[in-house]
């Protein structure tokens, strides 16, 4: 079966519309965790994914009678548009039916190649299904994204330009997988040349048919899979590509979402680009490889396949990225309520930066504050840190593996106070730098007891936070003494509507 697969790969015709990418060292990273790191930029495919190979190869392997029929494909992403520009340059037409949930930008991604779009169902299944009812009806040649011989071949040229490009010792390479198109190709020509090398998948943890499937020794279908690293959301491992990945496949790594956010961060650290979730995965996976088998001095190969993100994805790709590189600790910690128990849990953090602070006022005995903390990325930084603060009095839970916390408690910290306070609310701005949070604190003493706090590290050069203060009103102007003589600029907010309607006091 491989040399059948070698034949394939060898006779392609994907350099029609796709382009060799460059196996890029990623400098950052290779210093970072002491091996040395390529990365194999499928990002610079002509749709920005590896896809347009094995799409290309499947239509352009047709015959006549079968261009004439025309095709059809199903997807959400990027198989819709490898099919659609594979078909424009084949003059070939072209139906992608994709789900009516996708997003607007990647609809008219797939219509600028000239396919006919069909928008049906709310899911990938459901537009599968109803693609293969219209392939019966027309007579049209369906495109699979990863469950065929050719458009595996196709995929497997990214192996035969790895080769070329880099001919010195390769530990391993490092590929992502959903339904297993990539890898299979990869996997075959790779082992056929240079059997020595390494090949490892990367699935997420929530969606990793491959690694059950080997792990069975059988395809086994996920019931419901998740839906972060969409290119890679697969129920099932194809047919096909589990044959190859079988007997060429020597290990699967499984990665967190925080740990893909992390690998996108590294990625744009060394490129400038933003990979998609599916396009770091694996990145993710050989770091998590690297870290796990304290690998050194060894030369890695990842594919980065795609960098088609949504761009409002990444306010949360950036909110996970710390935690993904085990650089921040998220806490839920009790502290009295009285003045000066926030300046002392300050304190107690020493040297550590803040990178968030919600508190909001409940009642007169104890404050509950949601706080992340910056760390050195050691397991045993964690402990000694929870450890501190309760030798210091505090109660302290660690919320950092807490999905619930991380997706939706941390910006839910609030509402309104139990009852009036007399506080007056203030934005404040002041220079970012190293243990700002702890220098603003310390300006403003212990006199007045802190009833709102919320304050969020954005990497920029200046630190925002919303302050909640009780105080008379007569001791006002003398607060703003103190705020104007530190410099910091800031504004009252205590007559806002969106404080009044959601976190005020109640009248």
């Amino acid at each position: 079966m491989i040399h059948k697969y070698i034949e394939r790969i060898l006779r392609t015709k994907v350099y029609d519309v796709a382009v060799e990418t460059p196996l890029d060292l990623a400098k950052t990273l290779s210093s970072k965790i002491d091996n040395k790191i390529y990365l194999k930029r499928e990002d610079l495919q002509p749709i920005f994914s590896f896809k347009l190979r094995g799409a290309y190869n499947k239509i352009a392997s047709l015959g006549e009678a079968e261009r004439k029929q025309g095709v059809i494909a199903a997807s959400a992403g990027n198989h819709a548009q490898g099919v659609a520009l594979s078909a424009q340059k084949l003059g070939i037409n072209a139906i992608i039916v994709m789900p009516t949930t996708t997003p607007e930008i990647k609809v008219k991604a797939v219509e600028a190649w000239g396919a006919n779009i069909v928008l049906f169902g709310d899911s990938y299944d459901e537009a599968l299904a109803h693609a293969k009812e219209i392939e019966k009806k027309q007579g049209l040649v369906f495109v699979h994204p990863y469950d065929d011989p050719e458009v595996i071949a196709g995929q497997g040229t990214i192996g035969m330009e790895i080769l070329q490009q880099y001919t010195q010792k390769i530990d391993a390479i490092f590929v992502p997988v959903g339904g297993g198109g990539l890898i299979a190709g990869i996997s075959a020509y790779v082992k056929f040349v240079r059997p020595e090398i390494q090949i490892i998948g990367v699935e997420p943890d929530d969606a990793d048919c491959l690694n059950r499937a080997l792990l069975a020794k059988r395809r086994v279908a996920i019931k419901q899979v998740g839906l972060f690293a969409d290119g890679v959301a697969v129920k099932q491992v194809g047919k096909e590509p589990f044959k190859l990945a079988k007997q060429y496949v020597d290990e699967v790594v499984t990665v967190s979402t925080d740990e893909i956010c992390a690998a996108i961060k590294d990625i744009f650290d060394d490129t400038r680009s933003v990979a998609e979730p599916a396009g770091a995965l694996a990145v993710a996976g050989l770091k998590k490889y690297v870290e796990q088998n304290k690998s050194k001095e060894q030369t890695l190969v990842a594919i980065e396949s795609g960098s088609n993100v949504n761009f409002d994805r990444l306010r949360y790709v950036a909110e996970r990225t710390l935690v993904g590189e085990h650089k921040e600790i998220l806490l839920a910690v009790t502290v009295p309520e009285i003045p000066g128990s926030f300046l002392k849990f300050c304190k107690s953090l020493g040297n550590r930066n803040i990178t968030e602070f919600n508190h909001r006022y409940f009642d007169n005995k104890m404050a509950r504050v949601f706080v992340g903390i910056s760390c050195s990325g050691e397991a045993s930084d964690r402990d000694n840190l929870i450890s501190e603060l309760e030798s210091q009095g505090f109660s302290v839970i660690d919320m950092t593996m807490n999905e619930l916390a991380k997706d939706h408690i941390r910006h839910m910290v609030g509402g309104h106070a139990s009852q009036e306070l007399g506080e007056i609310v203030y934005s404040i701005q002041f220079p970012e730098r190293p243990r700002a949070l702890l220098m603003f604190l310390s300006s403003l003493g212990s006199r007045w007891n802190i009833s709102l706090f919320h304050y969020r590290n954005h990497g920029a050069a200046f630190g925002k936070v919303l302050l909640g203060v009780q105080m008379a009103k007569s001791e006002r102007k003398e607060f703003q003494q103190s705020l104007d003589e530190l410099g910091f600029e800031y504004q009252e907010e205590t007559q806002n509507p969106a404080y009044k309607l959601f976190v005020g006091g109640f009248e």
